[in-house]
C-alpha cells in the first residue's frame, strides 16, 4: 500500500513539473513572437532622439548608415532616387564619401550626375550631397535634387542669349543706316530711302521689345485676379480687325463661323493677344490671295465644358520636326520668311502661356503645303452664360426658386451645355481665289 502510494506521489509530481515546463515554454514562445526583429532593434533604438522627427520632415533625400555601412534609416524620397537599394547605399561617391568622414568626423558636401531610374535614354539626375557625422558611429546623408533647377537656369541663360541676340540685330542695323544716312547727306533720295529702313528696324525693335514685356506680363501675373466673362465673339471681332489692313494688302478672305454667344472667363486683355497673335501669324504665313478661318464651339468635357477657338490658314504648313518646338520662344520655324514679316518667335510663346493660366492649352495640326490650324482650347464661363440668359428674369421670387433647389430652371429648355450642331473644318488646300 505504501509502495502504491508513493509511486502515484512520483506521479503527481512528475505531471506538475510538466505541466510547469510547457507553461514557461509557452510564455517563452509568445514572448519571442512579441519580439521585434532584430533589424528592426538596430533601426529605431540606435538613433539619437528626435533624429527621427527632423530627417521626415526635411525636403532633402536622408539616409543614415552605420559603422558597417548598413542603413539604419532612409527616407521614401532616397528611395524614389535610388540612392538605396537591398539595404545597402548603392551610389560609390557617396558611399566612400560617408567612409571618410566616419573615419575623420569632417563635413563634405559634392555635386553629383547621377543615371535616372527606368529610362534608357542617359537622362541623368543633378544632385548635392552633403555628408556629416551622426553621434559616434552613425553618418547622415543628405541628398538634394537640382535637375529642375538646373533646368530652369539653363532656361534662363538660353533667354537672356536670345534675348541679346534679337536686340542686337534691329540695334546694329539701325547704327549702320544712321552712319549710311551721315555719308549720303548730299543724296536726298539715298537719305529717304535709308530713312525708310531705319524706321523699319525701329519698328521691329518697339514690337520686340513690347513682346518681351507681354511675355513676362503673362508668366508673372495671374490672370484671374481681374477675371471677367469675355464674350468669344468680340474677342475674334478685335482679332480680325488687329489684321485688317495686313489682309487687306494681300487680298486675304477672313472667314468666321462656329457657335456664337460664347463667354470665356479670364483677362480679356491677355486673352485677346493670345487670338490676336494667332490671326497675324494665319495672315502673315498665308499667300495672297487665300482664306483664314476663325470658328468657335463648345465642347463636352467630364470636367466642365470646354471652348474651342480654331484658327486655320493655307499657308506654308508646319514639318513634323518643328511642330514640338514652334511654342518656344524665338524658336522661327523660317527665320528669313520671318525677318521679312517681321517676326520675333514670341508670338506662340505668349499664346501658350496665356492659355495654360487660364486653365487650358493650345495645340497645332499643320501639313506642309497644305496650311495649318491652331486650336485655343479654354474652360468655358459657364456662370457667366447662366447670368447672361436669366438677367430678364431676376426679381423678388429668385430667392425662393433658389431655396425650392433651383425649380424656376424647368422653365428654360436649352441646357447649359446645348450648343449649335455646326463644328469648324479645316479649310481645303491652298486655293487662290478668283
Amino acid at each position: 500500500m505504501d509502495v502504491n502510494a508513493a509511486v502515484a506521489a512520483v506521479a503527481a509530481i512528475a505531471g506538475v513539473l510538466t505541466g510547469v515546463i510547457a507553461m514557461l515554454a509557452f510564455r517563452f514562445s509568445e514572448r519571442e513572437q512579441r519580439r521585434p526583429p532584430r533589424t528592426s532593434l538596430h533601426t529605431d533604438p540606435v538613433l539619437p532622439p528626435g533624429v527621427d522627427t527632423v530627417l521626415s520632415v526635411l525636403r532633402s533625400s536622408a539616409v543614415v548608415l552605420d559603422e558597417a555601412d548598413g542603413v539604419v534609416k532612409a527616407s521614401s524620397a532616397a528611395y524614389a532616387l535610388g540612392l538605396v537599394r537591398g539595404g545597402k547605399l548603392a551610389v560609390e561617391p557617396m558611399l566612400q564619401m560617408a567612409r571618410d568622414t566616419r573615419r575623420d568626423g569632417e563635413i563634405r558636401q559634392v555635386e553629383l550626375d547621377l543615371p535616372r531610374r527606368g529610362t534608357g535614354r542617359g537622362e541623368a539626375l543633378a544632385v548635392s550631397a552633403r555628408v556629416a557625422p551622426l553621434g559616434s558611429r552613425l553618418v547622415l546623408l543628405l541628398v538634394e535634387d537640382l535637375t529642375e533647377a538646373r533646368r530652369i537656369e539653363a532656361v534662363r541663360r538660353d533667354f537672356v542669349a536670345n534675348v541679346s541676340h534679337e536686340l542686337k540685330t534691329p540695334v546694329g542695323a539701325l547704327s549702320l543706316l544712321s552712319e549710311a544716312v551721315m555719308d549720303a547727306s548730299d543724296d536726298p533720295e539715298a537719305v529717304e530711302r535709308f530713312a525708310g529702313r531705319m524706321q523699319i528696324e525701329a519698328t521691329r525693335l518697339t514690337n520686340l521689345v513690347q513682346e518681351l514685356i507681354d511675355l513676362s506680363r503673362v508668366q508673372n501675373d495671374d490672370p484671374l485676379e481681374d477675371a471677367e466673362p469675355v464674350r468669344v465673339d468680340e474677342l475674334v471681332a478685335e482679332a480680325i480687325d488687329r489684321c485688317r489692313h495686313a489682309a487687306g494688302t494681300k487680298e486675304i478672305t477672313m472667314a468666321t463661323g462656329g457657335t456664337a454667344d460664347l463667354h470665356v472667363w479670364g483677362n480679356r486683355g491677355q486673352l485677346a493677344a493670345a487670338l490676336g497673335n494667332l490671326v497675324e501669324n494665319a495672315v502673315n504665313y498665308s499667300p495672297a490671295r487665300t482664306r483664314v478661318g476663325i470658328a468657335a464651339r463648345r465642347v463636352a468635357q467630364p470636367g466642365g465644358d470646354m471652348l474651342e477657338i480654331a484658327v486655320t490658314d493655307q499657308g506654308i504648313g508646319i514639318s513634323e520636326k518643328d511642330k514640338e518646338r514652334v511654342f518656344e520662344r524665338f524658336y522661327r520655324v523660317d527665320p528669313a520668311r520671318s525677318r521679312a514679316t517681321g517676326g520675333t518667335g514670341l508670338g506662340l510663346a505668349i499664346v501658350k502661356h496665356v492659355a495654360a493660366s487660364h486653365g487650358g492649352e493650345v495645340t497645332v495640326w499643320s501639313a506642309e503645303g497644305q496650311g495649318s490650324t491652331f486650336t485655343l482650347r479654354l474652360p468655358e464661363a459657364g456662370a457667366a452664360r447662366d447670368r447672361t440668359r436669366q438677367t430678364s428674369h431676376r426679381d423678388e421670387s429668385a430667392g425662393l426658386d433658389r431655396e425650392a433647389g433651383g425649380s424656376h430652371s424647368s422653365s428654360h429648355p436649352s441646357s447649359p451645355h446645348s450648343s449649335d450642331p455646326s463644328a469648324y473644318e479645316t479649310l481645303p488646300s491652298p486655293e487662290v481665289l478668283p
